[in-house]
């Protein structure tokens, strides 16, 4: 499964390929069952990610015997990234709200400013849909928050090793990630 940006693209996908696949649908479907109240339009896409889910795990968790340590490590790997994504979710969640407080501002106005509806602007909040990263410096340079806490700036391990190959094979021992970057 690819990087959702946007829920809605939850209708290309036919199959998740892994742990965090899962971890990220799980996710996804728990946030969209809070949000088809405010938008009922979310429940083909909540269903399709049910089906993905159930799929998946049956494929790949059903037999107990023959599950390894491997997947078992794979599982607890994703289930780490998903939490860190999330935490960085919820620190900009409560930026830009305490900024719109100071400006006695709601996220609906937030949403008027990035022109957005209502039921989408609740999706950006909750992570359920990606910011733009126009959306991101609108909201830096209206509400002044730092973009560090506005975009996310870390690399998944696999991102990572890639990087640091490359950079091995440039020969720029200088060169490196700093460990902050890894996720």
């Amino acid at each position: 499964m690819k990087d959702i940006l946007d829920i809605k693209e939850v209708e290309n996908i036919n199959k998740l390929e892994n742990e965090y696949d899962l971890q990220k649908a799980s996710l996804f479907e728990r946030k969209l069952r809070l949000l088809i109240n405010e938008n009922p339009d979310l429940k083909p896409i909540r269903d399709k990610l049910r089906d993905l889910i159930k799929s998946y795990e049956d494929k790949e968790w059903s037999d107990f015997n023959n599950i390894s340590d491997l997947k078992v490590l794979e599982s607890d790997k994703a289930e780490e990234i998903i939490n860190s994504e999330q935490r960085f979710i919820k620190k900009r969640k409560e930026a830009i709200k305490k900024k719109l407080k100071d400006f006695d501002m709601t996220q609906q106005d937030l949403g008027v400013i990035l022109e957005h509806p209502k039921s989408y602007m609740s999706e950006l909040m909750n992570g359920v849909s990606q910011f733009t990263l126009k959306d991101l410096v609108i909201v830096h340079r209206v509400l002044s928050i730092n973009l560090n806490i506005l975009i996310p700036t870390y690399l998944q391990s696999e991102t990572t090793d890639k990087v640091n190959k490359s950079i091995k094979k440039l020969n720029k021992p200088k060169l490196g990630l700093r460990k902050t970057e890894i996720v």
